[in-house]
């Protein structure tokens, strides 16, 4: 009994051993496993937090790019438009007396494709008056009309 007692008790010892040692690898196994998967929800949740905020913000993004696209074609736009311009004097005999006028013409083009017909204003000129000065206030394309530098404007004197 006591040979036998000898060769079972390492056995059991043994067998004993090895299931303690498989519980205990188990536990860290799964104890690895929470961890990894505490990890994966934490990406997950940062990732689901970023597309979010990306779906709330890429609307806003995308209709100032759309304003930002739109307001540059206009200034291009209205950068190409140029005004053509060309004044002279007119004289109407008339029995005693001679009336002057001063007579205006102004037109818009857009590159080389003119916009409207040419516009042409009269007015009475007095002796002495200052020809630019009543160009200048008779125009109709002025700077508060249309937004084009005065560089642009190309002015014919008739005479």
């Amino acid at each position: 009994m006591e040979s036998l007692l000898w060769t079972l008790l390492p056995s059991f010892t043994a067998v004993a051993s090895g299931l303690l040692a498989w519980f205990i690898m188990q536990s860290r196994m799964e104890v690895a496993l929470a961890q990894q998967r505490e990890r994966l929800a934490e990406s997950r949740g940062a990732l689901d937090a970023e597309r979010s905020a990306l779906d709330r913000a890429l609307p806003t993004a995308m209709k100032a790019a759309e304003e930002t696209a739109r307001r540059q074609s206009l200034d291009n736009f209205l950068g190409e438009l140029r005004v053509e311009q060309r004044h002279y004097t007119r004289e109407n005999k008339m029995l005693l007396q001679n009336r002057k006028s001063l007579v205006l013409q102004e037109r818009m083009y857009f590159r080389n494709i003119p916009l409207s017909d040419w516009i042409e204003h009269e007015v009475a000129m007095e002796e002495g008056a200052d020809m630019g000065r009543l160009v200048q206030d008779m125009t109709i394309f002025d700077g508060s009309v249309v937004s084009i530098d005065d560089g642009q404007r190309a002015q014919k004197a008739l005479a």
